[in-house]
């Protein structure tokens, strides 16, 4: 009875879980939107309602995204991103976040071609790890820090944010026909989810009917 009891609870906490931590981040990042530009909007304008920040805050999103599309606001923001990337202590955290956006970005539009399986040794045992191509030209950084042939893969940690980034020969990473999106989720879960419909209760269903008289 205890078992059954707990295995019904975890089956309802593993399907409400993700469904709260992702409403409530949604929350987070609304309500800091609201925060930030509510004040401003009360302030310009004779009228304010909750959310109206918010609003706000996607519109500014969306007009910054159309003007760095003109050369004279490119220029301002390379600017100003030079100056970022001269303050210390500053330079690392803007450099960090804005290498994850430019991967981010970079995988959107071709999600495919960036998974890959990289073969390891493990004492006699021959391993695979799923890991992601991060920059296929090294041009211009140091030398020795990667060649002509070589890339870029991070290799991420299971249930946590970190992981490694290794420096390959091309041909020694096996192509995987995998988005990013469920590449990630196996990564980070253990090869325990890749974000595709559950089958397991389709396949019990089809067999339950398959064994009926």
């Amino acid at each position: 009875m205890t078992r059954f009891l707990s295995k019904t609870f975890l089956k309802g906490l593993a399907a409400i879980l993700p469904i709260v931590v992702t409403l409530y981040l949604i929350y987070w990042l609304a309500s800091l939107a609201e925060s930030v530009f509510g004040p401003v909007v009360a302030a310009l304008l004779p009228f304010y309602f909750p959310g109206l920040g918010l609003a706000v805050g996607i519109g500014v999103i969306f007009l910054l995204g159309f003007l760095l599309q003109a050369y004279v606001f490119q220029a301002v923001f390379g600017w100003a991103e030079g100056v970022m990337q001269r303050l210390p202590g500053v330079k690392i955290i803007y450099g960090a976040v804005q290498d994850l956006m430019d991967f981010v970005r970079r995988t959107n539009q071709d999600q495919a071609s960036q998974v890959v399986m990289v073969t390891v040794t493990l004492g006699e045992t021959r391993g695979r790890l799923l890991g992601f191509v991060t920059r296929t030209d090294f041009e211009g950084l140091p030398d020795k820090l990667g060649g002509k042939g070589e890339i870029a893969v991070y290799m991420p940690m299971s249930y946590q944010i970190g992981g490694y980034t290794l420096i390959l020969p091309a041909e020694q990473v096996e192509p995987v026909d995998m988005t990013m999106d469920a590449a990630m989720r196996f990564a980070v879960t253990a090869g325990m989810s890749t974000g595709q419909p559950n089958n397991n209760h389709n396949h019990n269903h089809n067999n339950h009917h398959s064994n009926s008289p």
